[in-house]
């Protein structure tokens, strides 16, 4: 799947099958389906890229403490541009152009 292809599939009433679980988080993420993004994100604390999108989720959520810590264990600087950019961001990690 390309960028695009996940971007345009954000339209559709579920994921699209075949995704990693991180990918798959960060579909809900971008239809601001939170909780079950988090669901995602909790069951896999043990991998960067997720404690990245668990922080990216707190910070969506407004909880910036919570945020930092994630964004701790994840080996990351807190964010400081917007909520899109960041979601884009760490979906261009996971997907080709």
């Amino acid at each position: 799947m390309t960028y695009k292809e996940f971007i345009d599939s954000q339209t559709q009433t579920e994921a699209p099958s075949g995704l990693s679980p991180l990918l798959e988080a960060l579909w809900y993420a971008g239809r601001d389906e939170w909780h079950r993004a988090h669901d995602i994100a909790q069951d896999n604390e043990h991998d960067p890229l997720h404690n990245w999108l668990h922080a990216f989720l707190h910070r969506q959520e407004g909880d910036l403490g919570n945020a930092a810590y994630w964004y701790r264990r994840a080996n990351r600087p807190v964010y400081s541009g917007g909520l899109r950019k960041e979601w884009q961001e760490m979906v261009r990690t996971q997907l080709p152009q």
